[in-house]
C-alpha cells in the first residue's frame, strides 16, 4: 500500500474516530438525564465516553505487541489534557474557576491515581497492587459522586468532621453544570450507543495500524508516534468541549472534565490492560513522560487553588511546558 493511502485512511479512520466520540459523548450525557444521574456521576460517565479513542488505541497498540505505543498515548494524552483541556482553555477565556474545595477533592484523586499508574509503568509495583490502590480510592470516589446534595446532607451529619466532605460533594453537584442540562434520552438515541462505540474502536485501530505504518516509512519513533501524535488527536474531542465550557464560564466543568478523563484513562487504558500482558521495562522517554505527567498535574492542581482558578499567564506557563515535553521528545 503507498504512502499516501496510508495516509489517507489514517486520515479517514482520525474522523471516523472524532465524529463517533463526539455522538457517544452527547449520548451518553442524555442516558444521564434519563436515568437521573448526578452531576458528579454524569462527568465521570461523559469523561469514560469521551475517552474512548484513547482507552481504544491504546488497548490497540498494547494487542499488537506495541506496549510502549499504548503507554504513550495514555500518558501523552493525559499530559495533553493537561496542556489543552486547562492551559488553553484558561488562555482562551481568561480563567476557569473552580471553588478550592471541590478542586481538592477531585485533584487529590487525580493525583493519587497518576502517581499509583506512574509506579507501575515505572514497575515499581505489580500490576494487581496498582489496580488494587487505584480502586480502593476511585470506588468511593464514584459512589460519593453519585449522590445529589440533599442525599449528600442525608448520609453526612452537619459538623465539623464532615463539613469539608460535604462542601466539597455539593461544589461539584452544583457547579460543574450549573442551570443547564441535557435533554433525556431517547429510543433511538440508546439504539446509536453500540454503533457509536463500534465506530470509536474501529477508527482507533484504524489510526494505530496505519500510524504504525507511516512512522516506519518515514522513521519515525513509535513512542512519539504515541506520545504526541495519538495522544494529541485522540483527544481532540475533549478539547473542544472544554474550551466551549470555558467560554460560557463554567469552569467547575472543565477541571473536572480534565480530571476524570485523565483518571479513566489511567484506569482503563494502562492498569487494567497491564494486568492482562504485564508491563515491559520503561524506555528513557517513557520514564520522562511519566515524570512530566506528575509535574505537570501537579503544578496545575496547585496553580488552580491558589487562587480559586486557573488563570490565563498560568494557563499560558502550562502550555508553554507541553510544548517543551513535545521537543524534548521529538528530539529525544
Amino acid at each position: 500500500m503507498s504512502a499516501e493511502l496510508t495516509a489517507l485512511l489514517f486520515l479517514g479512520s482520525l474522523a471516523l474516530t472524532v465524529v463517533s466520540s463526539l455522538s457517544l459523548a452527547e449520548v451518553v450525557d442524555r442516558v444521564g438525564e434519563r436515568f437521573g444521574f448526578s452531576e458528579g456521576l454524569l462527568g465521570i460517565v461523559t469523561a469514560l465516553a469521551a475517552d474512548s479513542p484513547e482507552i481504544a488505541a491504546a488497548i490497540t497498540a498494547i494487542e499488537r505487541g506495541r506496549t510502549s505505543v499504548g503507554l504513550g498515548v495514555v500518558v501523552g494524552s493525559n499530559i495533553f489534557n493537561i496542556a489543552a483541556l486547562l492551559g488553553l482553555s484558561a488562555a482562551v477565556a481568561g480563567k476557569v474557576h473552580i471553588r478550592r474545595r471541590g478542586l481538592i477533592f477531585q485533584g487529590g484523586v487525580v493525583l493519587f491515581v497518576t502517581v499509583v499508574v506512574s509506579a507501575l509503568v515505572l514497575r515499581w509495583v505489580a500490576p494487581i497492587v496498582a489496580l488494587v490502590a487505584a480502586l480502593f480510592v476511585l470506588i468511593p470516589y464514584v459512589g460519593l459522586s453519585a449522590l445529589r446534595p440533599e442525599q449528600v446532607e442525608r448520609a453526612f451529619p452537619a459538623g465539623r468532621s464532615w463539613g469539608f466532605l460535604v462542601a466539597a460533594l455539593t461544589s461539584v453537584e452544583r457547579d460543574v453544570r450549573p442551570g443547564q442540562t441535557a435533554p433525556a434520552a431517547t429510543r433511538h438515541d440508546l439504539y446509536t450507543l453500540v454503533p457509536a462505540l463500534t465506530a470509536v474502536v474501529l477508527g482507533s485501530i484504524g489510526m494505530v495500524d496505519t500510524s504504525l505504518t507511516l512512522g516506519a516509512r518515514w522513521d519515525v519513533s513509535p513512542i512519539v508516534i504515541g506520545t504526541i501524535v495519538l495522544a494529541a488527536l485522540t483527544g481532540l474531542p475533549n478539547v473542544l468541549a472544554a474550551v466551549r465550557l470555558a467560554l460560557r464560564g463554567r469552569g467547575s466543568a472543565v477541571v473536572s472534565e480534565a480530571f476524570n478523563s485523565n483518571t479513566v484513562n489511567l484506569l482503563l487504558g494502562a492498569t487494567l490492560p497491564a494486568l492482562i500482558v504485564g508491563v515491559s521495562a520503561p524506555s528513557g522517554t517513557t520514564e520522562l513522560t511519566v515524570w512530566w505527567l506528575i509535574g505537570i498535574t501537579a503544578l496545575t492542581v496547585v496553580f488552580t487553588g491558589y487562587r480559586g482558578g486557573l488563570r490565563r499567564g498560568e494557563g499560558l506557563v502550562i502550555m508553554t511546558l507541553y510544548l517543551v515535553f513535545v521537543v524534548v521528545v521529538v528530539a529525544g
